[in-house]
């Protein structure tokens, strides 16, 4: 995803100082806390290491606002806060952001200072109890690019870097070496830190400048062979956490053999998907209503029957093409989209909610960190590896239901089909009141014994027990969506 990035400058003041000091205690120690894995009881799902299920709730969280460190620092903080409170246990940072970026003047050379940035956020994440995805590299060209913000000169041999071109630094022996010692250096910091949910090699890898072609990710093509080495890397020096690989947004035809590729190389944990609404997108899909959109590209993925944990890894809505954040987020104050990011992916069978962008201009603008806590209510003591849950569909001539058969819940979504982004932000039509909305339930969803029906008001975030008559499920009043679990 395209974003500016804001000055970093200015000194790290007493308070990142003493926020460093209690966070430093546990960097190459191993802590109680238990890590995330994914599950051998199913393994399309996570859990703790101590068998825990873990449901990802949370979003990018990429790097705080420029200036100052200590306020920037704050300002994270108060995002990780507030998400927190709302049952959120996720964020994912990159920590080539510029804010974060250990190696910005000269190749191979780290700087300590801004190590202890990183520092102080992971000591934020842990007292929040949240786990952080640590993406370690985005730039897509080393100067000869049209996007400023992903360059990275300092790599090319004019600046004493390793190579000639961006292509050569992925093929290159030497450039290879000293992503090894990146990789090593951070291990050496941050290798028994189980607030990492996983390391992430690159942002968007098929976005590098040449490197997006399908030759480039067949099995001796230069980008899937890198990406298996630095796994194979990333596994031996963090043995205790998930690592993974993510490709761009999958808004054309052609992605879908590159996202293919990238859910099959082994040590590949999680097969990550990026998708946006996006009306510049060449496919139609995009176009179409968020919760659509977001369960299709996760369908997809759980099409290449990789056996592994799909997560829609970024998702909400840009202007045409990703030339900026989506101009009808300002009307968006009740948070339509957010909401069906983070529940249309997991309801289609992904391992946790759906990851939004613009956690800045559009979550925390419009304060829409209570969406958070509506999935966390949603899922509450759902055990996801135990279910073995399937992906189902239950045809309603009003509703689009998504659900989840498992054998002690059957856990459903149904959204109002005639709301939508276009209807609520472009049109500005409110939201129809729905009511007398009969479903029919299959029996063949339903687990043995069924005999506890819950209903949860997402909007008025109200719970209120259920009736299954014959097969048929009879919601309350309602708006937008509504969330039903049947339970033994």
């Amino acid at each position: 995803m395209m974003n500016v990035w804001m000055s970093a400058a200015g000194s790290v003041g007493c308070c990142l100082s003493l926020i460093v000091c209690s966070a430093a205690t546990v960097h190459g120690q191993t802590t109680d806390k238990p890590y995330v894995r994914v599950s051998p009881r199913d393994s399309r799902y996570f859990e703790l290491s101590d068998g825990r299920p873990y449901i990802p709730i949370g979003l990018n969280m990429v790097h705080p606002p420029g200036g100052n460190p200590d306020q920037a620092l704050a300002q994270m903080g108060q995002w990780m806060g507030q998400l927190a409170a709302n049952g959120g246990n996720f964020v994912r940072v990159w920590l080539s952001s510029e804010f974060f970026d250990i190696e910005h003047s000269e190749s191979g050379a780290y700087d300590e200072q801004k190590a202890r940035r990183i520092d102080a956020m992971l000591a934020i994440a842990r007292r929040h109890d949240i786990r952080v995805k640590m993406t370690l590299e985005h730039f897509r060209h080393l100067g000869d690019g049209a996007q400023s913000w992903a360059a990275e000169p300092i790599h090319h041999i004019s600046r004493g870097g390793p190579a000639k071109d961006i292509v050569d630094f992925f093929a290159n022996p030497t450039s290879q070496e000293q992503f090894k010692a990146k990789i090593e250096w951070y291990a050496r910091r941050y290798g028994d830190d189980p607030t990492v949910f996983a390391w992430e090699l690159w942002n968007e890898f098929d976005a590098v400048q040449n490197l997006w072609t399908s030759e480039m990710w067949q099995d001796s093509g230069v980008a899937r062979q890198w990406t298996q080495t630095m796994l194979d890397v990333l596994h031996a020096q963090f043995p205790r956490n998930l690592a993974t690989q993510s490709q761009g947004s999958f808004d054309q035809r052609n992605k879908i053999e590159l996202y293919r590729s990238l859910c099959s190389i082994p040590g590949n944990d999680v097969a990550q998907v990026h998708r946006y609404l996006d009306l510049g997108a060449p496919l139609e899909v995009c176009h179409d209503s968020v919760d659509v959109l977001a369960a299709d590209a996760v369908t997809t993925l759980l099409g290449f029957d990789s056996g592994r944990p799909v997560l829609l890894a970024e998702s909400g809505a840009v202007e045409p093409r990703h030339s900026g954040p989506f101009k009808l987020y300002a009307q968006d104050r009740a948070g339509i989209i957010l909401h069906d990011v983070l529940f249309a992916p997991f309801f289609a069978g992904a391992a946790g909610a759906g990851q939004c962008w613009h956690w800045d201009s559009y979550v925390a603008k419009n304060n829409l960190w209570h969406h958070f806590g509506r999935f966390a209510k949603s899922v509450r003591d759902l055990d996801p590896p135990a279910e073995g849950f399937r992906p189902v569909r239950i045809e309603h001539p009003r509703l689009r239901i998504y659900a989840l058969a498992g054998r002690r819940t059957l856990i459903a979504w149904c959204r109002d089909k005639e709301n939508t982004w276009q209807t609520e932000l472009a049109e500005g039509r409110q939201p129809e009141p729905l009511a007398d909305l009969p479903v029919e339930v299959p029996a063949d969803f339903l687990p043995a014994g069924a005999s506890r029906i819950r209903v949860y008001d997402l909007w008025a975030d109200e719970w209120s027990d259920g009736r299954l008559d014959g097969g048929r499920l009879s919601l309350p009043p309602f708006a937008r969506s509504i969330v039903f679990r049947i339970e033994r």
